[in-house]
């Protein structure tokens, strides 16, 4: 009789793959799946999953764990929504290649463009790497709960190339680009599995200075995506990632069109809907299609919620940034503050006040201002808070009836359970107050499951848990329009993720590929209420958000998390180049 290290016996398998789910067991030996069916035999471990689904781990593709990575084995919040793989290094930020002259200004891209703590990174990191590959060597030397791989990104290549002549607006020379596409092309021959940059003016260092590469030439662009095509066609894997304002002058689509025939590489770009866009985003899709018909392979990123911005007094921002008042208390220790802000008097004062906007960003003064005033846009985040809120649960409304202004209702708001309250933003992907618009988007061949941020935006986005809110959400409890399948959302976070990436040996349940897996009581899977977490190194603050529903997750067929706690366990590691599955005969 076979005996093996794990078997999952009598779940409603869901195996990635768009398939209808089916009752059977699943056997794992030494790190893969090798039967599926009805498994006789004996095992290490068992695990009965009658009543649950059994799903391949996710594949989270857009992160940021480029500085957590070489410090936190645990990978949180993403590994706690069932992730097994996250890739990182994307939006053209991260910290290879790195001189040692610049290690505090690529801290200061980072925190400026994904809000996550300088003084964290600065801590957390050990800088033992100054090139790409090596920068993959430190990574390797971590286990970890998940596998990570990672981009070569746009800025740190740029800053290591032009040094002090990187400014905005800078123009490399044709030894600068060529340099450029070679440290491109040794990291994804190193086992990147692609190259990052960023083209959006909401990409700032701490300075205010956009990000290298934002005003970056489609001939400096298309030389690096070559560059890739030849470690491709070396035996690599490489995706060229982008997040734009996808300006029509810049012509973003034929560039990437262009880029992606000549290099024989997918692209893919952040779709997202946005009143501050210059192209909507049925033109953006529109616009990709048309180069896939003559091509290209171009693939549109989009999220599964509106990205929103959580404020909140010790967050990031909040509607009273602008006033004079917050800013003689902002800098203060949280105690003080909080007792500043639950003085009647304070708030009195607060409130009488205009606001400031002469330290605003110009550029982005649009997003300013549904920050500090946009109350029919800003929403109370409930203790069973719906992700697609209706116009009745905005602070217009609730003010409204409870007699109150807007203003005064969202203070008072941020002052609940001691000053820990939350207010939800949408400042993307919800211009038309519902999430309709992503349904077809979720059952198209050139979109992909995307933009969680996982890692970043410490202070203001917790969109780490998208596949947990996927679940709960679009297949189990949307109120205000169509559902997707549980198969389609699985299909989605996994199969679909993963072969993007070149992943091939993960995101589907069958003998040969990696023991990578969920066990999911759907019936109990919930997201929690975010809170604040001051964990980082140096005391760094992140919002975290968990879930119950998760019995298992499994990692190379070792149990990570059961029942949402930490196992302790890190059989995950780094991902180097494309990955390929022996596939064997499933078990009748």
């Amino acid at each position: 009789m076979a005996h093996y290290d794990l078997i999952i016996r009598r779940g409603t398998i869901v195996d990635g793959t768009g398939a209808a789910g089916f009752t059977g067991d699943v056997a794992v030996k030494d790190g893969l799946i090798v039967a599926v069916g009805a498994v006789s035999g004996t095992a290490d471990e068992v695990i009965e999953a009658a009543g649950k689904i059994v799903a391949p781990g996710f594949v989270d593709i857009h992160t940021h764990y480029d500085g957590q990575a070489t410090w936190d084995a645990e990978m949180a919040p993403s590994s706690w929504h069932g992730v097994t793989t996250v890739i990182m290094g994307n939006c053209g930020v991260g910290f290879a290649p790195a001189r040692p002259d610049r290690h505090e200004w690529l801290i200061s891209l980072m925190e400026g463009v994904e809000d996550i703590p300088g003084t964290a990174l600065a801590e957390g990191m050990t800088w033992d790497w100054e090139t790409f590959p090596e920068y993959l060597d430190a990574l390797e030397k971590l286990p970890r709960t998940v596998d990570v791989g990672t981009h070569v990104p746009h800025g740190a290549v740029r800053a290591y190339v032009l040094g002090d002549r990187e400014q905005p607006g800078a123009v490399p020379t044709e030894d600068d680009i060529a340099e450029m596409a070679r440290i491109v092309e040794e990291g994804v021959r190193a086992g990147a599995l692609g190259f990052s940059t960023s083209r959006t003016v909401l990409h700032k260092s701490v300075d205010g200075e956009l990000v290298p590469g934002t005003t970056a030439t489609p001939e400096e662009l298309i030389a690096i995506g070559r560059a890739m095509g030849r470690a491709v066609a070396a035996g690599g894997h490489a995706v060229f990632e982008m997040a734009s304002d996808l300006k029509r002058e810049w012509n973003e689509f034929g560039w990437m069109g262009q880029l992606s025939r000549e290099a024989g590489i997918p692209v893919t770009f952040a779709a997202l809907q946005s009143i501050a866009k210059e192209m909507p985003l049925d033109e953006q899709i529109a616009a990709m299609r048309a180069e896939n018909d003559n091509g290209a392979n171009i693939v549109a990123q989009i999220a599964l919620r509106g990205n929103g911005i959580i404020m909140a007094w010790q967050g990031t921002v909040n509607p009273f940034t602008f006033r004079p008042s917050w800013q003689t208390i902002k800098d203060l220790p949280w105690e003080q503050q909080r007792a500043k802000l639950l003085d009647p008097a304070f708030k009195a004062q607060l409130l009488s006040e205009p606001n400031d906007y002469s330290q605003a960003p110009k550029d982005i003064l649009g997003v300013v201002m549904v920050i500090s005033q946009g109350w029919a846009l800003q929403y109370e985040m409930d203790p069973d808070f719906d992700y697609e809120p209706g116009p009745e649960a905005s602070v217009n409304a609730r003010a409204a009836a409870a007699g109150v202004s807007p203003q005064e209702y969202a203070y008072d708001l941020l002052c609940r359970d001691e000053g820990k309250g939350f207010i939800y933003l949408p400042i993307l992907n919800y211009a038309e107050g519902n999430l309709d618009f992503l349904h077809p988007l979720q059952h198209a061949d050139d979109t992909v499951n995307s933009l969680s941020d996982g890692g970043a935006h410490c202070g203001t986005i917790c969109d780490a848990a998208s596949p947990t809110f996927m679940l709960e959400h679009w297949v189990k409890s949307r109120k205000r329009g169509a559902r997707i399948s549980l198969e389609q959302a699985i299909k989605r976070q996994c199969r679909d993720t993963a072969l993007l990436y070149g992943l091939e040996d993960r995101g589907v349940i069958a003998p040969g590929y990696l023991a990578d897996l969920n066990v999911i009581d759907m019936e109990s899977l919930k997201l929690g209420k975010p809170w604040l977490a001051f964990d980082l190194p140096a005391g760094g603050k992140r919002l975290l958000q968990k879930a119950t529903g998760y019995v298992a997750t499994i990692k190379n067929g070792v149990v990570t998390f059961r029942n949402g706690q930490w196992t302790g366990e890190t059989p995950g590691g780094l991902i180097r180049g494309p990955q390929r599955a022996e596939l064997r005969e499933a078990a009748e």
